[in-house]
């Protein structure tokens, strides 16, 4: 694959404008705007899906399809192990923790945390011509209409994805087992509740969801099918027949497998494990039929496809009866969702780009969901903005078949906020335990007298079961001021020193930051 050199965009931009420039593949020119569907799941394990574990026992065929046909990337990273905080740093191309939430995740009736001003990806593809939609779960709050301290579902929404550049959205509030139960399309409650409904662990242990006000039109078993119907429609809405010129950028908020775990038939009872893994097989049934629909409108070659997850798979999946069926939700690595541990964050990214990414291709490149922004903004072939991913990496060096992107470091985020560093192999974790929900936990690492940081090189110990703090006393020093160099400078790739949008602590109590030498 040729690489476009800066000369070459430049004339590009200059003779043809932004709707004719071309990425150069091979010996044709694949249009420089493509069509983008941003897929991510909830709460799916990197060793739940065939591509990214060779020893998964959970049936994805279409999935496996997916990555045959495109490239799946081995070493890829949510900026935190849970929903709200990856959305904002996939939307935003900025690391979590820089925003004004510091730990855990926002309610389904929390108010929104991306300003308006804030450049998300809605905003970039916008900007190039793009007729942007978002479909499924948001989590990053919206501004729901109040009388005191009760909601008025009459009345409009606002400040939801509209303000972060979206023309239309539709979708609900927070995760599938936060109430309120409406759908919100763009602005409007489609049916206001007329009842109050719930679930708890005692009645289903997997298909729980806590009590609350639910719309005439909200089922929850049928939401994850619902939600692919309406991307599907979506998608033929823009085909080929339609005369549609104006590209598209879909972002589709996948409910599941996170709680609510409800498959229906015929997948309930079809992985004869447990629901968990059943609803991941209904997952892949239904990401092969919108890939069926792209295929269909005739747009196949003209749609650039990612798949991906929010987070390592929650212990809600019930890791023990997986276990017994021989299959591990966080394949070789350590911990799961909420960890700072590998669990928590690495996660399955694949991309499928027919006729522009070889097929079947596998990578190592270090990568954070982060990258999607700068990767979207030089396939749209514009100028990389002073704000707007700061903390990201395009990915287009690595489409083209190079072994790397530019990142060379990755800072991670746990549910409670506490931080990781990695470089090269080698990772630094600024806690005594998982950081989050795994064994130990924060407080009894610390009764238990562990060491207030653990280093792991993941070349050798994928599952972090060695620390090495005390045997690599200056691995410990330069990561530490590496990580304070990048916190501070309020970004962590080149580019003029921005600010937090609070002051951001990461040192465990008792450490110190090291001098520089």
């Amino acid at each position: 694959m040729h690489k476009l050199t800066n000369h070459t965009r430049d004339l590009a931009m200059t003779f043809f404008g932004f709707g004719l420039l071309a990425v150069l593949v091979g010996n044709s020119a694949v249009a420089a705007k493509p069509n983008v569907i941003l897929v991510m799941a909830d709460d799916l394990g990197i060793g739940d899906i065939s591509p990214t574990n060779p020893d998964c026992k959970i049936k994805t065929p279409h999935l496996q399809q997916m990555a045959d046909e495109g490239l799946t990337f081995w070493d890829a990273h949510t900026s935190s192990s849970v929903c709200t905080p990856t959305r904002y740093g996939l939307l935003t191309g900025r690391y979590n923790w820089r925003s004004r939430l510091a730990r855990g995740v926002l309610r389904g009736t929390s108010s929104h945390l991306i300003p308006a001003d804030r450049p998300t990806l809605g905003h970039l593809m916008r900007k190039a011509g793009y007729h942007t939609a978002m479909i499924g779960k948001w989590h990053l709050g919206w501004d729901w209409h109040r009388n005191g301290k009760e909601i008025d579902f009459t009345r409009p929404v606002k400040n939801g994805p509209d303000i972060n550049g979206f023309d239309q959205y539709y979708g609900h509030c927070g995760s599938l087992d936060m109430p309120p139960y409406v759908w919100v399309d763009t602005g409007k409650i489609t049916a206001p509740p007329n009842r109050v409904e719930g679930v708890n662990r005692k009645e289903d242990p997997y298909g729980w969801y806590r009590k609350g006000p639910i719309g005439p039109d909200f089922e929850i078993p049928k939401v994850l099918p619902h939600l692919f119907e309406k991307s599907i429609d979506y998608v033929e809405s823009r085909s080929e027949k339609k005369n549609t010129s104006q590209p598209f950028f879909l972002y589709l908020a996948l409910p599941a497998p996170h709680t609510p775990i409800v498959p229906v038939p015929p997948f309930r009872n079809a992985s004869k494990m447990n629901p968990y893994a059943d609803f991941v097989m209904q997952m892949d049934h239904h990401m092969g039929k919108l890939l069926a629909a792209v295929e269909k409108a005739g747009l196949e070659e003209k749609t650039l496809v990612i798949f991906t997850s929010d987070n390592g798979c929650s212990p809600e999946a019930n890791f023990g009866v997986l276990k017994g069926y021989g299959h591990h939700p966080s394949g070789k690595y350590r911990g799961h969702k909420a960890d700072i541990y590998e669990g928590g964050h690495r996660v399955p990214f694949l991309v499928r780009w027919t006729g522009t990414i070889k097929g079947g291709r596998k990578t190592d490149a270090l990568t954070c969901l982060t990258d999607v922004y700068p990767t979207l903004e030089a396939i749209t072939q514009q100028k990389p903005q002073p704000i707007g991913g700061e903390d990201g990496y395009s990915l287009l060096p690595v489409f083209e078949g190079e072994a790397t992107s530019k990142r060379e470091t990755l800072i991670s985020h746990s549910v409670g906020g506490l931080f990781a560093i990695r470089q090269g192999p080698w990772k630094l974790c600024l806690c005594s335990g998982s950081g989050g929900w795994s064994a130990p936990r924060e407080g009894d690492a610390r009764k238990k007298g562990l060491p207030p940081m653990q280093l792991f090189n993941l070349m050798g110990d994928p599952g972090e079961t060695e620390n090495l703090v005390a045997e690599e006393p200056e691995k410990v020093k330069a990561l530490l001021l590496l990580l304070n160099k990048q916190v501070s400078k309020g970004r962590s790739t080149p580019g003029k020193s921005l600010t937090n949008d609070r002051d951001v602590k990461f040192l465990p109590a008792g450490v110190e930051l090291p001098r520089q030498d």
